[in-house]
C-alpha cells in the first residue's frame, strides 16, 4: 500500500510547476513567454532571473530526488513499484495536472531521479556526458541522448541492475518525446568543431 501511496506523492512532487511559480513570485513574470515556452528553470535564466533560475534548477531536482531516494533508500521499496515511483516524477513534470498537463522537458528532473536512486554514481556520469553533448552538439536534445548514454554506460558498468535499466529505458523514452522535435533532426556538431575537423581532413 505505501508503494503505490509514493507513486501518487512522487507524480504530484515532480508535477509542482516551481519555476513558473517562482518567476511570477519574484520576477512578476510568465517564464513561459520566454525561449521556448517551455516552464523550466532555463526559461527563469532567459526571462531575467539568474538567481531565481538556480533556485528553480535545484528545487525542480530535489521534487525528484526527495520521493525517489526516500523511497528506494529509506523503505526499501524495490520492483515494479519502485520503477513507478522513479518515472512518476519525470511523468509529473512533462503532464502537470497544474499546468493542464503541459509541462516541461523533464531533464532537471530527470536527474533528480539518478540522484534519489544512484546518489552521485549515474547523476554524474549523466552530468558530464551531457555537458560534452551541448559542447559538441548543437541540439539539446541530442545532448540529452549522450547523456542517457552516458548513465547506461555507467550502469552496465558498475551496477546492472535491471530496476535501474529499465527506469532508464523509461526515462529514455519519455525524454526522447519530450525532444522529439530535436530528435527529428540529424545531430549536428558545432561551428567550431566541425571548422576543426574539415581542416583536419585538409
Amino acid at each position: 500500500m505505501i508503494a503505490f501511496l509514493f507513486i501518487f506523492i512522487a507524480f504530484l512532487c515532480g508535477s509542482l510547476p516551481l519555476s513558473v511559480w517562482l518567476g511570477k513570485l519574484f520576477l512578476g513574470l510568465d517564464v513561459r513567454q520566454y525561449g521556448d515556452g517551455n516552464p523550466g528553470a532555463a526559461n527563469v535564466f532567459r526571462a531575467g532571473g539568474r538567481l531565481v533560475s538556480l533556485t528553480a534548477l535545484m528545487l525542480d531536482i530535489s521534487k525528484a530526488a526527495a520521493p525517489v531516494g526516500l523511497a528506494y533508500f529509506n523503505l526499501g521499496i524495490r520492483g515494479v513499484p519502485m520503477f513507478w515511483i522513479a518515472v512518476a516524477p519525470i511523468l509529473g513534470h512533462v503532464f502537470s495536472p497544474f499546468l493542464r498537463f503541459r509541462g516541461g522537458k523533464g531533464i532537471a528532473t530527470a536527474l533528480g531521479v539518478w540522484i534519489g536512486l544512484t546518489i552521485w554514481k549515474a547523476s554524474l556520469a549523466g552530468v558530464i556526458a551531457v555537458v560534452i553533448g551541448i559542447a559538441l552538439l548543437t541540439s539539446p536534445g541530442w545532448a540529452v541522448i549522450v547523456a542517457e548514454a552516458g548513465i547506461l554506460a555507467t550502469l552496465l558498468l558498475w551496477m546492472p541492475d535491471p530496476l535501474m535499466l529499465s527506469v532508464l529505458a523509461g526515462e529514455a523514452l519519455i525524454l526522447a518525446w519530450t525532444h522529439r522535435s530535436d530528435l527529428s533532426h540529424w545531430p549536428r556538431l558545432r561551428p567550431w568543431l566541425a571548422r576543426r575537423l574539415f581542416r583536419a581532413q585538409d
